[in-house]
């Protein structure tokens, strides 16, 4: 019965590409829709925990991705002088966990993993969704050009701003965090930076990441409150980010030095606010589209993967809209845990008060071990199936 059903997902995301993957080798017809009229993927790097390497294995590509990344051996929060106020053996607790769990890989590189793991023709391009409708127990999707597809079940993998969402829950809106980000891939100079360690430098209000990649690459990331929408910070420049950031220790300035403007990726950072239902009959939401993050845990993607991994195991094991009914059940109370989570730290972490700002590098610096080894080890401790 699974293969007289077609499925679709909408959205050539990491989310929609992973469930997608995880669907067909399982013997069921899935077709990919994505607005985009090529796959060209933003110049940013990613760092997958180890849940979402967990993930992968179950769906059967972990070492398809783990040898197109690089795995880092450490964690690292510095002050703007260079000082750890926290660290986090990575290297140690991916053997404790038996997986890796510091794991930087360029978005372009999963990406292009991904789509040579699929069925040739199971993307169609250039079908932005913008409607849909009910024909009997099926669901019509109606695109941008026009065209429209008629599928038996549908996944939402439309990122934050899912047009399905939008019309399933129409007061589920994109909230502001209160910082906006900036982001470039570099080629860097051995010797510059550790290659070995990812890190991120907290100062007044700002912040600046350092993600090492494979092949002499950097991925940076910088972060500064602002208010929404701020055009001086759309129309930031690399000199503009040099003076923001000039307090900060090297290789800060190094990096920012071999970025050029045109390499800037920038954007508002938003979430939203967690939601109390993914499933409605033969539609199901998954990653952003359910439950969007702030990057502040890296956990945007690594939930989106967990949710193609969980999918498809409850596909397994029940008739469609009865999976996706425990596919939300599964889901829900970690996704919220994880989206209100990582708002907090991004709350901490862009802290303005200076008499707060030495209160927090107090308390960072005197966290216990085995707190960060608890919080490694909730990350890693998903349930799949």
């Amino acid at each position: 019965m699974k293969n007289r059903k077609k499925f679709a997902v909408v959205g050539a995301g990491i989310g929609g590409l992973s469930v997608a993957i995880a669907l067909q080798r399982r013997g069921f017809d899935v077709t990919v829709v994505e607005n985009a009229p090529a796959i060209k993927t933003l110049g940013a790097g990613l760092v997958l925990a180890a849940n979402a390497i967990k993930a992968f294995t179950t769906i059967g590509i972990s070492n398809d991705v783990l040898q197109s990344g690089k795995a880092l051996k450490a964690l690292r929060i510095k002050d703007p002088q260079g000082n750890v106020i926290h660290e986090t053996d990575s290297e140690k607790l991916s053997e404790k966990l038996g997986l890796a769990n510091t794991f930087a890989i360029h978005r372009a590189d999963l990406h292009a993993v991904l789509m040579a793991r699929l069925s040739p023709g199971t993307v169609q391009l250039n079908k932005g969704c913008v409607d849909y409708w009910h024909r009997g127990s099926a669901t019509v999707l109606e695109f941008h050009d026009g065209s429209s597809l008629c599928a038996d079940y549908v996944i939402a993998c439309d990122g934050i701003h899912s047009a399905l969402r939008k019309k399933l829950l129409p007061h589920s809106h994109p909230r502001y965090s209160g910082y906006t980000c900036w982001r470039a891939v570099v080629e860097i100079d051995p010797g510059i930076v550790n290659m070995e360690e990812t890190t991120e430098t907290w100062g007044k209000g700002k912040r600046f990441g350092i993600v090492p990649l494979a092949g002499n690459r950097v991925y940076w990331f910088a972060c500064a409150n602002s208010p929404p929408g701020d055009p001086r910070m759309q129309q930031m420049t690399v000199a503009g980010l040099q003076a923001m950031f000039s307090d900060f220790h090297e290789p800060v300035r190094n990096i920012l030095s071999r970025t050029a403007d045109s390499d800037l990726i920038w954007s508002d950072i938003l979430d939203i606010r967690p939601i109390g239902r993914f499933a409605f009959g033969n539609i199901v939401l998954l990653g952003d589209a359910a439950h969007a993050t702030t990057p502040n845990m890296g956990q945007g993607a690594c939930m989106a993967i967990e949710d193609a991994a969980v999918l498809a195991n409850c596909l397994q094991q029940y008739e469609p809209e009865h999976a996706f009914s425990a596919f939300e059940k599964k889901r829900i109370a970690r996704t919220t845990a994880i989206v209100n989570q990582s708002r907090r730290i991004g709350q901490v972490a862009q802290l303005e008060n200076s008499l707060l700002i030495g209160l927090r590098n107090l308390a960072m610096k005197n966290t216990p071990r085995r707190f960060i080894e608890k919080q490694a080890n909730f990350i890693a401790g998903v349930t799949l199936d």
